[in-house]
């Protein structure tokens, strides 16, 4: 019986990828009725949790901490197609989705998934553990490329608004191009163990799962789903978003609530992978996938649509309003009080997602 449900459980994230492909091929560019919106959504669904798995069959082959960068890089890729795809069809309506998208991306990862994952590991085990090395480095260039593409443009006098110049605009992006290379140069290569999970007594586990690690055939298969199912879930995310979009409207909700419905649908694989890492006591993983998601969101992100500025007519707002520059300093300051010891009890993931929640009720009520 238990050979049975894997059996299930693997055709099942073999066929869903496939399946929203060929539901993209025909739905894309036409109008959705209502019955369509609910089966695209509920495959739309099944493509998050399929990427969830392939993504660690990958993560699980390579070891880490190479695994925990093939979830983050690839979701974030989507995420870039999603924002650029909108703001194309968007003008003027979307010049702040980039904005709103990075900086969802920044509170969820940042304050969402580090809570939830701390919560869940000291809760299960006593405390959370894991390296401050690896992990200070991670929240510094968080802290840095975030203040430099979010938080500068506000204050900027070259351009009237919260804008860049195309000059800064080309600094900013290049600045997080660089830093996101060192610091993937930093997690992969020259300081490797300052990634990896550690044991309560603080030394690094280099054989951090006890089952073998999938054939390299397998690997590569699920490499290649992983790719369809991201593809298709940012595919049928654009044919749903005219029916998310008129649905904020309708309800008086803010625009910036599209941007926090995007991050949440782009990062749920991350948030899965975390959560059951930080369920193994892996904490220095679901550290390693959220704070890499947070940098690979803006590194990637601000020169993708630095780029794409280039043919968009549509302004580029990029700068955060006094209320999310407050709540951002909050969250750099928390977080590397959470970060100097190396472990974390209830109380610090509990603080993570009071903020959190705090960022949900002001994207809702500003």
């Amino acid at each position: 019986m238990i050979t049975r449900f894997r059996s299930l459980a693997t055709r099942w994230t073999l066929l869903v990828p496939v399946l929203a492909i060929v539901l993209l091929v025909f739905t894309w560019g036409r109008g959705l009725p209502g019955a369509v919106v609910a089966l695209v959504t509920l495959v739309l669904a099944g493509s998050v949790l399929a990427a969830v798995h392939h993504a660690e069959v990958v993560a699980h082959r390579v070891g880490e901490p190479f695994g925990s960068l093939v979830l983050a890089v690839a979701v974030t890729i989507i995420e870039v197609a999603l924002i650029v795809t909108l703001m194309v069809d968007g003008g003027d309506k979307s010049a702040t989705l980039a904005r709103d998208t990075v900086f969802a991306a920044v509170m969820i990862t940042c304050n969402g998934i580090v809570g939830i994952c701390l919560l869940v590991g000291s809760l299960r085990h006593g405390t959370a553990v894991f390296n401050p090395e690896g992990t200070g480095a991670a929240l510094a260039t968080v802290a840095t490329l975030a203040t430099l593409s979010l938080v500068l443009p506000t204050f900027t006098t070259s351009k009237p608004g919260p804008e860049f110049s195309s000059v800064q605009l080309t600094f900013a992006a290049f600045s997080s191009l660089i830093l996101y290379g060192l610091f993937v140069t930093t997690q992969t290569v020259r300081h490797r163990d300052y990634f990896l999970p550690v044991t309560k007594e603080g030394d690094p586990i280099t054989g951090a799962d006890h089952a073998a690690p999938p054939t390299a055939r397998r690997a590569w298969i699920s490499l290649g789903l992983l790719g369809l199912a991201l593809v298709g879930v940012v595919g049928l995310a654009k044919g749903v978003s005219p029916t998310i979009e008129s649905g904020v409207e309708s309800a008086g909700l803010p625009p910036a609530v599209v941007g926090v419905i995007i991050a949440l649908l782009v990062l749920l694989p991350e948030t899965i992978a975390a959560l059951r890492a930080a369920r193994r006591d892996r904490v220095q993983t679901s550290l390693n996938l959220a704070l890499g998601s947070a940098m690979a969101s803006i590194g990637l992100t601000i020169p993708a649509v630095a780029l794409a500025s280039i043919w968009l007519t549509g302004p580029l707002v990029l700068g955060l309003g006094s209320t999310h520059m407050l709540l951002l300093a909050l969250t750099v300051v928390v977080a590397s009080l959470t970060v100097v010891p190396g472990r974390a009890t209830p109380l610090q993931g509990g603080v993570h997602l009071v903020i959190f929640a705090a960022y949900l009720e002001l994207a809702l009520n500003p």
